[in-house]
Protein backbone atom coordinates (compact mmCIF):
# COMPACT_ATOMS: atom_id res chain seq x y z
CA UNK A 1 0.00 0.00 0.00
CA UNK A 2 2.85 2.24 0.93
CA UNK A 3 4.79 1.67 -2.46
CA UNK A 4 1.24 2.39 -4.14
CA UNK A 5 0.72 5.80 -2.42
CA UNK A 6 4.58 6.38 -3.12
CA UNK A 7 4.55 5.79 -6.85
CA UNK A 8 1.05 7.82 -6.99
CA UNK A 9 2.70 10.44 -5.37
CA UNK A 10 5.54 10.57 -7.69
CA UNK A 11 3.42 10.41 -10.94
CA UNK A 12 1.06 13.66 -9.06
CA UNK A 13 4.67 15.14 -8.95
CA UNK A 14 5.85 14.44 -12.19
CA UNK A 15 2.01 15.99 -13.94
CA UNK A 16 2.56 19.48 -11.56
CA UNK A 17 6.29 19.74 -12.87
CA UNK A 18 5.77 18.72 -16.58
CA UNK A 19 2.54 21.53 -15.95
CA UNK A 20 5.14 24.14 -14.56
CA UNK A 21 7.36 23.71 -17.60
CA UNK A 22 4.63 23.91 -19.95
CA UNK A 23 3.62 27.14 -19.07
CA UNK A 24 7.17 28.68 -18.45
CA UNK A 25 7.71 27.32 -22.08
CA UNK A 26 4.48 29.31 -23.60
CA UNK A 27 5.56 32.25 -21.22
CA UNK A 28 9.05 32.29 -22.88
CA UNK A 29 7.39 31.60 -26.63
CA UNK A 30 4.51 34.39 -25.94
CA UNK A 31 6.96 36.97 -24.00
CA UNK A 32 9.60 36.56 -26.89
CA UNK A 33 7.21 37.15 -29.97
CA UNK A 34 5.48 40.19 -28.08
CA UNK A 35 8.57 41.99 -26.40
CA UNK A 36 10.79 44.07 -28.95
CA UNK A 37 14.65 43.97 -28.26
CA UNK A 38 14.13 47.31 -27.29
CA UNK A 39 12.03 46.68 -24.61
CA UNK A 40 14.37 44.01 -23.62
CA UNK A 41 17.04 46.53 -23.36
CA UNK A 42 14.50 48.49 -21.52
CA UNK A 43 14.86 51.22 -24.52
CA UNK A 44 12.01 53.72 -25.51
CA UNK A 45 9.17 52.24 -27.48
CA UNK A 46 6.38 53.43 -30.15
CA UNK A 47 3.96 54.94 -27.33
CA UNK A 48 1.12 54.72 -29.64
CA UNK A 49 1.62 50.81 -28.65
CA UNK A 50 0.32 50.89 -25.32
CA UNK A 51 -2.46 54.32 -26.53
CA UNK A 52 0.18 57.01 -24.20
CA UNK A 53 0.93 60.47 -24.63
CA UNK A 54 3.82 60.73 -26.49
CA UNK A 55 6.77 62.94 -24.50
CA UNK A 56 7.72 66.28 -26.30
CA UNK A 57 11.00 66.38 -27.90
CA UNK A 58 11.76 68.87 -25.78
CA UNK A 59 9.47 71.26 -23.38
CA UNK A 60 9.58 74.47 -21.05
CA UNK A 61 8.07 75.72 -18.15
CA UNK A 62 8.42 79.66 -18.14
CA UNK A 63 11.02 79.49 -20.82
CA UNK A 64 13.61 77.30 -18.34
CA UNK A 65 14.12 73.74 -20.20
CA UNK A 66 12.59 70.93 -18.53
CA UNK A 67 15.89 68.28 -18.84
CA UNK A 68 13.77 65.55 -20.16
CA UNK A 69 17.23 63.90 -21.29
CA UNK A 70 16.73 62.55 -17.27
CA UNK A 71 14.96 59.13 -16.99
CA UNK A 72 13.51 60.84 -13.96
CA UNK A 73 12.19 63.90 -15.15
CA UNK A 74 10.74 62.08 -18.33
CA UNK A 75 8.86 59.63 -16.37
CA UNK A 76 7.67 61.58 -13.95
CA UNK A 77 6.57 64.24 -16.49
CA UNK A 78 5.03 61.17 -18.77
CA UNK A 79 3.15 59.95 -15.33
CA UNK A 80 1.05 63.54 -15.31
CA UNK A 81 0.10 63.26 -18.37
CA UNK A 82 -1.00 60.16 -18.82
CA UNK A 83 -3.07 60.64 -15.46
CA UNK A 84 -4.37 64.24 -16.25
CA UNK A 85 -5.32 62.88 -19.73
CA UNK A 86 -7.16 59.86 -19.20
CA UNK A 87 -8.91 61.71 -16.08
CA UNK A 88 -11.44 63.03 -18.90
CA UNK A 89 -14.41 64.55 -16.80
CA UNK A 90 -11.63 66.83 -15.07
CA UNK A 91 -9.99 67.88 -18.07
CA UNK A 92 -12.94 68.96 -19.48
CA UNK A 93 -14.32 70.77 -16.53
CA UNK A 94 -10.94 72.43 -17.07
CA UNK A 95 -11.23 73.41 -20.52
CA UNK A 96 -14.65 74.90 -20.07
CA UNK A 97 -13.81 76.92 -17.01
CA UNK A 98 -10.01 78.01 -18.34
CA UNK A 99 -12.67 79.68 -21.10
CA UNK A 100 -13.59 81.38 -18.43
CA UNK A 101 -10.86 82.52 -16.48
CA UNK A 102 -7.99 82.40 -18.42
CA UNK A 103 -7.93 85.65 -20.30
CA UNK A 104 -8.22 87.72 -16.91
CA UNK A 105 -5.84 85.81 -15.42
CA UNK A 106 -3.22 85.91 -18.49
CA UNK A 107 -4.06 89.66 -18.60
CA UNK A 108 -3.17 89.74 -15.06
CA UNK A 109 -0.48 87.93 -15.14
CA UNK A 110 1.72 90.49 -18.49
CA UNK A 111 0.63 93.38 -16.18
CA UNK A 112 2.04 92.00 -12.97
CA UNK A 113 5.19 90.73 -14.61
CA UNK A 114 5.26 86.98 -14.22
CA UNK A 115 5.48 84.52 -16.75
CA UNK A 116 1.97 83.14 -18.87
CA UNK A 117 2.98 79.56 -17.85
CA UNK A 118 1.78 80.64 -14.44
CA UNK A 119 -2.22 80.29 -15.13
CA UNK A 120 -1.47 76.60 -14.64
CA UNK A 121 -0.49 77.37 -11.14
CA UNK A 122 -3.56 78.59 -10.55
CA UNK A 123 -5.57 76.24 -12.45
CA UNK A 124 -3.85 72.72 -9.95
CA UNK A 125 -4.09 75.24 -7.04
CA UNK A 126 -8.04 75.88 -6.86
CA UNK A 127 -9.20 74.02 -10.03
CA UNK A 128 -10.31 77.09 -11.14
CA UNK A 129 -13.45 77.46 -8.82
CA UNK A 130 -13.71 80.69 -7.50
CA UNK A 131 -14.84 79.52 -4.09
CA UNK A 132 -12.48 76.88 -3.55
CA UNK A 133 -11.02 76.26 0.43
CA UNK A 134 -8.68 73.81 1.43
CA UNK A 135 -8.43 71.70 4.63
CA UNK A 136 -6.27 73.91 5.85
CA UNK A 137 -8.22 77.24 5.07
CA UNK A 138 -6.24 78.33 2.19
CA UNK A 139 -9.23 80.32 -0.43
CA UNK A 140 -9.55 81.36 -3.53
CA UNK A 141 -8.32 81.40 -6.92
CA UNK A 142 -4.43 81.10 -5.64
CA UNK A 143 -5.37 79.11 -2.86
CA UNK A 144 -3.70 81.82 -0.20
CA UNK A 145 -3.66 80.70 3.64
CA UNK A 146 -5.48 83.72 5.49
CA UNK A 147 -1.63 84.86 7.12
CA UNK A 148 -0.16 84.92 3.79
CA UNK A 149 -2.63 87.11 2.59
CA UNK A 150 -2.53 89.53 5.04
CA UNK A 151 1.37 89.67 4.87
CA UNK A 152 0.95 90.29 1.12
CA UNK A 153 -1.38 93.17 1.05
CA UNK A 154 -4.98 91.47 0.90
CA UNK A 155 -7.64 92.47 3.52
CA UNK A 156 -8.94 89.41 5.21
CA UNK A 157 -11.39 89.72 7.75
CA UNK A 158 -15.35 88.50 8.93
CA UNK A 159 -17.08 90.76 6.38
CA UNK A 160 -14.00 90.84 3.91
CA UNK A 161 -11.70 88.38 2.33
CA UNK A 162 -10.05 89.40 -0.67
CA UNK A 163 -8.94 86.24 -1.63
CA UNK A 164 -11.61 85.33 -3.30
CA UNK A 165 -11.16 88.54 -5.85
CA UNK A 166 -9.49 87.29 -8.91
CA UNK A 167 -7.47 90.67 -9.74
CA UNK A 168 -6.42 91.50 -6.22
CA UNK A 169 -5.93 87.33 -5.19
CA UNK A 170 -3.39 87.47 -8.55
CA UNK A 171 -1.76 90.62 -7.65
CA UNK A 172 -0.93 88.88 -4.25
CA UNK A 173 0.23 85.50 -6.15
CA UNK A 174 2.28 87.56 -8.37
CA UNK A 175 4.26 89.01 -5.26
CA UNK A 176 4.89 86.27 -4.01
CA UNK A 177 6.39 84.52 -6.88
CA UNK A 178 8.22 87.42 -7.93
CA UNK A 179 9.64 87.33 -4.64
CA UNK A 180 10.76 83.67 -5.10
CA UNK A 181 12.44 84.38 -8.31
CA UNK A 182 14.57 86.85 -6.65
CA UNK A 183 15.18 84.34 -4.28
CA UNK A 184 16.11 81.44 -6.59
CA UNK A 185 16.63 82.77 -9.31
CA UNK A 186 14.36 80.69 -11.68
CA UNK A 187 10.84 80.40 -11.97
CA UNK A 188 10.76 76.56 -11.51
CA UNK A 189 11.75 76.32 -8.15
CA UNK A 190 9.81 79.76 -7.66
CA UNK A 191 6.92 77.21 -8.62
CA UNK A 192 7.42 74.71 -6.51
CA UNK A 193 8.28 77.05 -3.38
CA UNK A 194 4.66 78.04 -3.90
CA UNK A 195 3.28 74.48 -2.46
CA UNK A 196 6.25 74.01 0.13
CA UNK A 197 6.91 77.62 1.09
CA UNK A 198 10.22 79.45 1.75
CA UNK A 199 11.35 77.17 4.22
CA UNK A 200 10.47 73.50 2.88
CA UNK A 201 12.50 74.08 -0.14
CA UNK A 202 15.28 75.37 2.37
CA UNK A 203 14.64 72.81 4.36
CA UNK A 204 15.48 70.16 1.88
CA UNK A 205 18.27 72.08 -0.18
CA UNK A 206 20.37 72.22 2.96
CA UNK A 207 19.78 68.41 3.63
CA UNK A 208 20.40 67.82 0.64
CA UNK A 209 23.05 70.17 -0.64
CA UNK A 210 21.13 70.60 -3.69
CA UNK A 211 19.26 73.78 -5.64
CA UNK A 212 17.72 72.44 -8.41
CA UNK A 213 13.80 71.27 -8.02
CA UNK A 214 15.00 68.78 -10.38
CA UNK A 215 18.06 67.88 -8.19
CA UNK A 216 15.75 68.20 -5.12
CA UNK A 217 13.90 64.39 -3.80
CA UNK A 218 10.39 66.16 -2.18
CA UNK A 219 7.32 64.73 -0.79
CA UNK A 220 5.27 63.32 -3.58
CA UNK A 221 3.11 66.32 -3.43
CA UNK A 222 6.10 68.86 -4.46
CA UNK A 223 7.59 66.26 -6.55
CA UNK A 224 5.02 65.98 -8.69
CA UNK A 225 3.75 69.61 -8.41
CA UNK A 226 5.32 71.08 -10.98
CA UNK A 227 4.96 68.40 -13.76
Amino acid sequence: MGRIMGDRFFIRLLSVSSAVIATVLVVNIFTSSTISEKEKRHEPVAEEKYGCVPLPAKIDFCGEAVPLDRCDVAESLDRELLVNTYFHSQTILFLKRSNRFYPDIERLLKEYGVPDDFKYLCTIESNLMPRAISPAGAAGFWQILAKTATELGLEVNEEVDERYHLEKSTWAACQYLKKAYQKYGNWTTAAASYNAGFRGIQRQSDKQKMESYYDLLFGEETGRYVY
